[in-house]
């Protein structure tokens, strides 16, 4: 499909630069393709939902992947460069996007730390070092890093600054509150490079009241990676590559979600994260399998949705693949519609703004709805 179709005016006041607070206080807005749109707050999604139905969540943990440096040649003078971890590939080795990349030639060995200073002085260690294995495109870097494991992990945690998304990082300062809103409050699985921005929404509270309601719910997990910043070049969607995170669907959950949806209830996808990693793990019956690897899914309209019945997401920026998925999941005019509506009436845009309840477009559906369970408002 054309690129430029999913293109909408986005005024630069309407992208959030702090989320709500407190974080479950932001505005959700209900769309269900064929009806009227719902301004709600995300308190009221239990609401919203049914008895059985299940809320599967990503717990992947950000971590500080954003990393200083200096490059280092013989008889050479250094070059400041910065890396953004991505995607792990061995326990001594990340992919990574560069600045500035062209600089960077393979073989170059960079030293990480502040101003690529001090690094030695970072838990006793002798420093935190890594060479250019590879290049690839858009900036694209692999690193081997001299350190393994969880050295090297406890090196990036101590070095590293949080990757707030650049139309963030590009208008103020990261600081300390970040750390905090920039976490869900069920995150534990070290591992992503940037946030599962739906359940940034889900305060204890909220995860009370949804137990109280009788709604389950699940955790997978998704290492988020960098590429979600990355803007769609290309002109079709055909010609737009995907970069690949890593997921984990244990058996238990997969046997557990093929179960609600065989009772009639439905899975509810908490974020676009957690419905990729669905979605790539399912038959085209619609049957989950445990999972455990890379995926690349790349999700646009004519999609045959397999694993997920309803989706919470923020509102996703113009001509990025999460718009294109979200206009795959309730139809490309709805969506337009829900956008133009939630621009006029001053939701919050991205990361740190506000959510939207979505429900599949029927039409494009393939599996029967079970009218019983489908709960209007």
């Amino acid at each position: 499909m054309r690129v430029d179709l999913f293109d909408f005016d986005l005024p630069e006041e309407r992208i959030a630069l702090r989320p709500a607070s407190p974080r479950d206080a932001s505005r959700l807005l209900v769309v269900r393709p064929g009806e009227n749109l719902l301004d709600r707050g995300v308190r009221d999604l239990a609401g919203l939902l049914t008895p059985g139905d299940v809320l599967v969540f990503n717990d992947t943990r950000v971590i500080p992947a954003r990393l200083a440096g200096l490059r280092h040649r013989p008889g050479g003078t250094g070059q400041r460069c910065e890396a953004m971890l991505h995607l792990r590939e061995a326990p001594d080795r990340w992919r990574a996007f560069a600045r500035p990349a062209k600089r960077l030639a393979i073989g170059d060995r960079i030293r990480f730390g502040p101003e690529g200073e001090g690094a030695g002085e970072v838990c006793g260690m002798t420093g935190l070092e890594a060479v250019v294995e590879a290049k690839g495109e858009g900036g694209e870097i692999t690193l081997r890093f001299d350190l393994a494991g969880p050295t090297l992990d406890e090196a990036i945690m101590a070095l590293g600054a949080l990757p707030l998304p650049p139309y963030i990082a590009g208008k103020r300062a990261t600081d300390a509150q970040d750390a905090t809103d920039y976490q869900t409050v069920y995150a534990r699985e070290p591992g992503a490079v940037a946030a599962p921005t739906a359940g940034l929404h889900f305060s204890s509270a909220l995860l009370a009241a949804i137990d109280a309601a009788g709604i389950g719910r699940a955790h997978v997990t998704l290492h988020v990676g960098a590429g979600t910043f990355l803007p769609v070049k290309a002109d079709d969607t055909a010609n737009h590559r995907m970069h690949a995170e890593i997921g984990t669907i244990d058996t238990e959950t997969a046997a557990r979600l093929n179960a609600v949806r065989a009772s009639g209830r439905r899975v509810v996808a908490i974020g676009t994260t957690a419905l990729r990693l669905l979605e790539s793990a399912a038959d085209p019956d619609g049957t989950i399998h445990p999972f455990a690897g890379a995926t690349e899914i790349f999700i646009t309209p004519g999609y045959r949705f397999r694993a997920v019945d309803a989706l919470v997401t923020n509102f996703h920026l113009p001509r990025s693949t999460l718009f294109m998925l979200v206009s795959a999941f309730a139809g490309l005019e709805t969506m337009r519609a829900a956008y133009a509506h939630a621009i006029r009436d001053g939701y919050r845009f991205y990361s740190y703004g506000d959510a939207s309840l979505l429900f599949p477009d029927k039409t494009s559906d393939p599996r029967p709805i079970d009218r019983a369970y489908d709960t209007g408002d």
